[in-house]
């Protein structure tokens, strides 16, 4: 397959984001500048996605069938963003571009389009979005592998002894929880030698790395604007057009159909064409354009740049937490294992006891200014497999740095979570039905919130 590309002229600029200036409240009267560091769960705006979307905004008008000039712009721009997200997965031409809400509504609508009897391979360390979507088809469920290797041999052996007939492998593309990166292309390739397909789950790579989706040879990419510095609720499904073509709607609506007649009472209809059948209702332009635009900046600015500032954050993260006493890194094959900037810890009190893992990312967020994430991540298999816990409680810590971060935020961080660790919490805290909370919590929110 021949894979889009584009000219990249000014490669080398790291983006800016919104919100690189935001100072937000601490409990004790003071404002700082906001360390987001939880760019894993959602990823600050691009300040070229913002821009784009005002340029967007005067001419917004329905698509497809309109005679408006306005619903003319408003559709081109609705489809040109179908082969920005082509290009930037690196997709081949005649890949099929769906747009979602998001990567768990992509994988969620391929589960509803996969033929009869499929059978469905997935890793127990996937994200809930590739993890659950697969309950009306058969599935062969691979555990955690303890080396990536593993991986490759469980998989080998699980599709040698299923049936023939269609099968379907999930691949993560990066760890929500550790960061690591998955080989994806040699899964790939074990799934193909076994004639089986490939989806991979790319919402945590794609904001970090390059993708080359018919180099990998996997067969669909599930994708998340908002990890892509794009929050304007949209995601997509990009690949084989086949099983989709085949399969009923995903939703049924306008926008879906073809032809709708009536006979004796009883509808009768003639669904559309990809990509239309499976959009019903009124698209999400706006979002579908964000996710465009992102597309096309993080391919301009390029990929060496981005991957040099998220490296050096993310080593200094890293070496700065295997620093503090207490503090434990999550990993499920070794430091040397290739990751993106993202971390899951967890910490201790001081004399070997677990501390509160909410509480202190809450005293981080009230005394600090840092954002962090806590809980399992909606991967609760692999963290309940990294941390133990049988009971389901497991829960840990995430730290994440994209383009937003910078390394007075990472300093910070480090420096809060050892005094945290060695002092305790300079501030009084009470458990409420919501979780911890500040007292008294002297910040307010922002005055549009009213």
């Amino acid at each position: 397959m021949v894979t889009e590309s584009r000219v990249s002229p000014g490669a080398g600029r790291i983006p800016s984001v919104v919100g690189a200036d935001l100072l937000v409240p601490l409990v004790d009267g003071r404002q700082v500048s906001h360390g987001h560091l939880d760019h894993a769960a959602s990823a600050p705006c691009l300040t070229a996605v913002q821009q784009g979307v005002n340029r967007l905004l005067p001419w917004y008008s329905s698509v497809h069938r309109g005679s408006g000039f306005t619903s003319r712009v408003t559709t081109l721009a609705y489809e040109r963003a179908r082969a920005s997200v082509r290009g930037f997965v690196g997709a081949g031409c005649d890949a099929s571009v769906l747009f979602t809400r998001n990567t768990t509504d992509a994988l969620n609508l391929l589960g509803r389009a996969l033929p009869p009897d499929t059978v469905v391979f997935r890793f127990s360390a996937d994200h809930h979005a590739a993890l659950l979507p697969w309950r009306d088809a058969k599935v062969c469920r691979l555990g955690v592998p303890v080396r990536p290797q593993d991986a490759m041999r469980v998989l080998d052996d699980a599709l040698a002894i299923t049936s023939k007939g269609p099968r379907l492998v999930v691949v993560t593309g990066v760890s929500n929880v550790t960061g690591e990166v998955w080989p994806v292309a040699e899964l790939a390739d074990v799934a193909h030698r076994h004639g089986a397909r490939v989806v991979l789950d790319a919402a945590q790579l794609v904001p970090h790395r390059r993708l080359d989706a018919a180099a990998l040879e996997v067969d669909w990419v599930a994708l998340s604007g908002h990890k892509l510095y794009a929050p304007f609720g949209a995601g997509a499904l990009v690949g084989a057009p086949d099983w989709l073509a085949a399969a009923e709607p995903y939703l049924a609506g306008g926008g879906a159909t073809a032809r709708v007649t009536e006979d004796a009472g009883l509808e009768s209809v003639t669904w559309a064409d990809l990509p239309h059948r499976h959009e019903a209702g009124s698209p999400n332009v706006v979002g579908a354009h964000a996710m465009a635009v992102a597309c096309d900046t993080l391919s301009t600015a390029g990929w060496d740049a981005i991957g040099e500032h998220e490296r050096v954050l993310a080593t200094r993260l890293r070496q700065g937490l295997a620093g503090i006493p207490g503090v434990r890194l999550l990993g499920m094959w070794g430091p040397d294992h290739p990751s993106v900037g993202v971390v899951s810890f967890t910490v201790g009190d001081g004399t070997g006891a677990p501390a509160d893992q909410e509480l202190v990312a809450t005293a981080l967020a009230a005394e600090h200014g840092i954002g962090i994430r806590y809980g399992a991540f909606c991967a609760h298999q692999a963290v309940r497999h990294l941390v133990g816990g049988a009971d389901g409680s497991a829960g840990a810590l995430r730290a994440s740095v994209g383009l937003g971060t910078t390394a007075e935020h990472v300093e910070r961080f480090l420096g809060a979570l050892a005094d945290l660790l060695r002092h305790g919490p300079r501030w009084t805290y009470r458990r409420s039905d919501e979780g911890w909370c500040p007292v008294p919590d002297t910040r307010r929110e922002p005055e549009f919130l009213g």
